[in-house]
């Protein structure tokens, strides 16, 4: 099954020259989710690991899925001020900024393996400081997942954990 048939491009959106790829067509096919997962499943549990942490929003909607097929723990990434208790955070910039990413800071011990699953990788900011922040709290980091990926964006240059993708876009 070719899963580029269940993403809908959406032009403009969020703003104007934007092609926006929407995975709601997908989640909402039975049978696309479940080849999605299943593939995701085989990636991502080939690295063996204890959790997984989605960052926030779309990749909690693959990563605690994900979570739960393969046993083992998920996690949240999230922006600023967003979770309760302690938190550990890290400051990173963004093409059109910056921004905080968080995880409790309790959330996982030094030495686990945690894959770092997100919807899309465009430029590679958020997830790579998802991953940072993740070393710094000690967790080790064998791999980054995506169900999408922006080739042409070059996200993936920016990651210092091998990165793969259940789709590519190189336009």
């Amino acid at each position: 099954m070719d899963l580029k048939d269940h993403i809908r491009g959406v032009p403009d959106f969020p703003k104007p020259g934007i092609l926006f790829y929407d995975i709601s067509t997908l989640l909402r096919n039975a049978d696309a989710w479940q080849v999605a997962m299943g593939r995701l499943a085989r990636i991502v549990g080939a690295y063996r690991p204890d959790v997984l942490a989605g960052v926030e929003s779309r990749g909690f909607l693959l990563a605690a899925p994900l979570a739960l097929k393969l046993g083992c723990g998920f996690v949240m990434l999230r922006k600023r001020g967003k979770l309760p208790g302690d938190t550990v955070g890290l400051n990173y910039d963004l093409e059109y900024g910056s921004d905080r990413i968080e995880i409790q800071s309790d959330a996982v011990t030094p030495g686990q393996r945690v894959v770092v699953v997100d919807d899309l990788l465009a430029t590679g900011g958020t997830m790579a400081a998802g991953i940072a922040l993740l070393k710094n709290v000690k967790a080790e980091v064998p791999a980054a997942i995506a169900l999408i990926e922006l080739g042409f964006l070059h996200g993936r240059d920016r990651l210092d954990v091998p990165f793969e993708a259940l789709v590519r876009y190189d336009q």
